[in-house]
């Protein structure tokens, strides 16, 4: 079929599976087959938890001293959860003494650190087997920003600071 697709992509998180695939292997919903039909796919933003989709996390940082980090859980299952980065060195991963316990197979054990740099963030993979990513690129070693989009495994997360006024 000239122009087609080859690929099946997931209702749920939009990642791209093979044909054969009966489940996305991202998040491991059910995947639609349409024999024979083009069909068009829309991407609905990832679940937040939240009754209406429209509503948007929000996080006061009014109470929380300039410089410290927070990071939001967008997607996973623990969706809605907060993380406050307190030490110098947050530790994210499969095993329970993690700061960050993030329990599932797609999380290695010892993922990755949050490193407190000055008034900022640095996020470092530690060696992990499905590697770590900002804003959908995959990293060893970058500063984080407000807003930027961590991936650990299955779980989505977003880091905002209480960042100084000015």
């Amino acid at each position: 079929m000239a122009g087609s697709v080859s690929g099946v992509f997931c209702n749920k998180c939009g990642h791209k599976n093979p044909v054969s695939s009966n489940f996305c292997s991202s998040c491991g919903a059910p995947l639609e087959h349409a024999a024979g039909e083009d069909t068009t796919i829309t991407l609905i933003p990832a679940d937040t938890g939240l009754d209406t989709p429209e509503e948007e996390v929000t996080v006061s940082i009014d109470d929380l001293p300039e410089g410290t980090g927070i990071l939001l859980v967008r997607r996973g299952p623990n969706v809605g959860s907060r993380f406050v980065l307190e030490g110098e060195v947050t530790r994210a991963g499969r095993h329970p003494d993690s700061d960050i316990f993030l329990d599932d197979i797609t999380v290695s054990r010892r993922h990755a650190e949050f490193v407190r740099q000055g008034s900022g963030y640095v996020l470092r993979d530690t060696g992990s087997l499905n590697g770590t990513y900002v804003n959908r690129e995959r990293i060893e070693e970058t500063p984080l920003g407000n807003g930027d989009e961590v991936q650990i495994g299955k779980f989505k997360l977003v880091f905002v600071t209480a960042a100084g006024e000015g």
